[in-house]
């Protein structure tokens, strides 16, 4: 099974870059399966960033549930409307199936085939002669359910309704019989009964069906030619030979058209209680029109839960969505320890207070001994590099400094002259709208009953803010409402002066105790404050606090 290595949502340069190196990193130590992938897309430094590296970005994935096409069966057994009972039911029989998709001639699901329905079309009873008779399918497929030999053949794969008639009674009585039928559409089975042969052959029926392995005499065989009557050779007894000519029939007229499908991308928790509440055996699941598989309800009892590691996050609130229907089994990172994170197992759970956990991916290539290729150690510098302010950030240590400091000899540019070219590009406030800046890298925090969001962008100086404040307030605004939040706040860090400003959607109670400059309404002056990690989210975390205390 794939493990996916997942970032947090709306995720930076480090939380991206780390899930790109670890996972490299499992695949060349324990876990070849392992992929990256991110739950958003990348902002302009990222994307910088990757493009220098030349490594691709990961696949994005916005929510991890399991959906019927990660469970459904994919062995493709399926039939056609012009396949024959005979051959459905062997194929069917040999896989162990009570029900098959039938689809047509591109492919595209006609309905269902149940093997009662199929049954009930084959032997039919109670009903006229005619029906219970009837036959649809051609000369071809008879000669093959039977396992028999054209003695003379005319026209064998038209498709047509047949009418069987045995010759098992006088010759009087049967040529009477032969009558109440349309000769053009009979079908004579006989043994070596050249009383029975001959009437059938001067009526002119579609086919004479002769039996016991016997052939029509040379006379006989020269009448059949003139009129037109095609004739078969069965190496079975007459009642054989007539039961696997019912067999022959087309299971067409078989098909539920009207039975349930189920879209491939749907929740299987979503399709839980329609199939369970459906009498269906089986479900066709389709992309489109086409059938990529079959989904029974046994599927359904212990369906593959996703692998996913977490870097650069260990918080539910902050990771893909689906991540409750999925198996975390490692976390890799540098935040605080959340309390939401839960296992059905111990797990690998790896945490270190340094800059970036791309410092912890890098440490652990340098550990196991192993060099990265030089465009993941490019990656790894870059996660570093952004969340460490290229080390001038109070997260910055020596750790971070030494493992940076490691992977220039694997990198074949100065990582001076990255960082500075790093940092002038992918100005969020110059490029994007109001809502995706306040989105970029957003995290979700809980502390008590509070719910809130901080987000963070670096800019070169506060002068677009200032053009853009308004917008952005009302984006902010609209950001916490439409998570059900008590408040967002945006953190714009200016990396010239090691500076931010924050803005905020609304203030909690406590908020007046801040011990920060108030420029504007909602809006403080944080000098030297640039980590989110370290610096903000620790006061507000105190400002909350105190406020619920008595």
């Amino acid at each position: 099974m794939t493990v996916h290595v997942f970032g947090h949502r709306n995720p930076d340069t480090d939380a991206i870059c780390s899930a790109i190196a670890y996972a490299d990193f499992l695949r060349r130590t324990t876990r070849p399966d392992a992929v990256a992938a991110c739950c958003g897309a990348p902002n302009e430094r990222t994307e910088f960033a990757l493009r220098q590296a030349k490594v691709s970005l990961p696949r994005i994935i916005m929510d991890v549930r399991p959906e019927l096409r990660d469970i459904c069966n994919r062995e493709m057994i399926y039939a056609r409307p012009t396949d024959v009972f005979y051959d459905v039911y062997t194929r069917m029989n040999k896989h162990g199936l009570r029900s098959i998709p039938v689809l047509d001639e591109n492919d595209c699901l006609l309905g269902l085939a149940t093997l009662l329905g199929m049954l009930d079309l084959v032997f039919r009873g109670g009903m006229e002669a005619s029906q219970s008779r009837g036959v649809r399918s051609t000369l071809r497929n008879v000669v093959s359910v039977l396992g028999g030999q054209f003695q003379h053949e005319i026209d064998s794969d038209r498709t047509e309704d047949l009418i069987v008639t045995v010759g098992a009674m006088s010759a009087g009585g049967f040529t009477e019989r032969l009558s109440e039928f349309p000769p053009d559409r009979l079908l004579v089975v006989s043994g070596d009964r050249p009383t029975i042969q001959l009437p059938a052959l001067e009526m002119g029926v579609r086919a004479l069906v002769v039996t016991g392995g016997f052939e029509l005499s040379s006379g006989l065989a020269e009448l059949a030619r003139n009129r037109g009557v095609a004739v078969i050779r069965s190496d079975f007894d007459t009642a054989t030979t007539t039961t696997r000519i019912k067999a022959a029939q087309m299971i067409e007229g078989a098909i539920d058209r009207a039975c349930e499908v189920l879209p491939a991308k749907m929740p299987v928790t979503a399709a839980k209680n329609q199939i369970y509440r459906s009498s269906q055996p089986v479900f066709p699941v389709l992309e489109g029109k086409k059938l990529v598989g079959v989904l029974s309800k046994s599927d359904l009892v212990h369906p593959p839960r996703p692998q996913l590691v977490l870097v650069d996050h260990n918080e539910l609130g902050q990771a893909v969505e689906g991540v409750e229907e999925a198996d975390i089994i490692e976390v890799l990172d540098h935040h605080r320890l959340g309390g939401s994170l839960k296992s059905t197992g111990p797990i690998r759970f790896t945490m270190d207070p340094v800059g970036s956990t791309c410092t912890l991916v890098a440490r652990m290539y340098r550990q196991a001994d192993i060099e990265p290729e030089p465009g993941i150690a490019l990656c790894m510098a870059s996660g570093i590099i952004s969340d460490t302010l290229y080390l001038r950030s109070p997260t910055t240590t020596d750790v971070d400094r030494d493992i940076l400091d490691w992977l220039q000899k694997f990198v074949k540019q100065p990582l001076e002259q990255f960082a500075t070219d790093f940092f002038q590009v992918g100005s969020a406030l110059r490029s994007s709208p109001p809502d995706r800046v306040v989105r970029e890298d957003c995290k979700q925090f809980e502390e008590g009953d509070k719910r809130f969001s901080i987000s963070q962008i670096e800019e070169i100086g506060f002068d677009l803010f200032w053009q853009r404040q308004n917008e952005l307030a009302q984006a902010l605004s609209g950001l916490a409402d439409e998570n059900s939040l008590d408040f967002s706040a945006l953190m714009v860090t200016d990396i010239s002066s090691n500076g931010s400003l924050l803005l905020m959607s609304s203030e909690p109670v406590g908020w007046d105790e801040i011990n920060y400059p108030q420029l504007e309404d909602r809006l403080y002056k944080l000098d030297n404050v640039v980590s989110r990690k370290k610096q903000l989210l620790p006061l507000i975390s105190s400002l909350l606090e105190s406020a619920s205390m008595p």
